[in-house]
């Protein structure tokens, strides 16, 4: 999958929103909590990074090119080590489940907010 294919489904989700921190990386959000991490689109190796639950951080780690992501491997986010380490239809699942996730953490105030 090219970054602007994930670029593009990302910023479809509901209430997602991206910003650039941390140098170029591209961070994607939702209520302003991190759901997916993104390194620059003229970063010399692509990856992704992003929010599981507790049984897809286990399987997933245990595949090749897949490891806890650096940093925030305690709240169960995993990095891949190129963008097309996964099928572009089992990636889209997993990131629109990182959404959904982060999205169930916020307020309902801030949910109702954003439309979810």
């Amino acid at each position: 999958m090219t970054q602007a294919a994930i670029r593009a489904h990302l910023t479809a989700l509901p209430g997602a929103t991206l910003s650039i921190q941390w140098g170029d990386d591209h961070v994607y959000k939702v209520g302003g909590k991190m759901f997916a991490v993104m390194r620059a689109p003229d970063a010399k190796q692509q990856s992704i990074s992003f929010k599981t639950g507790d049984d897809s951080f286990a399987i997933l780690t245990q595949q090749d090119g897949i490891i806890p992501a650096p940093y925030l491997q305690r709240a169960k986010w995993v990095q891949l080590d190129r963008l097309t380490r996964m099928k572009a239809g089992e990636l889209k699942a997993y990131l629109t489940r990182a959404h959904a996730i982060v999205a169930a953490g916020l307020t309902k105030k801030a949910r109702a907010a954003l439309g979810l």
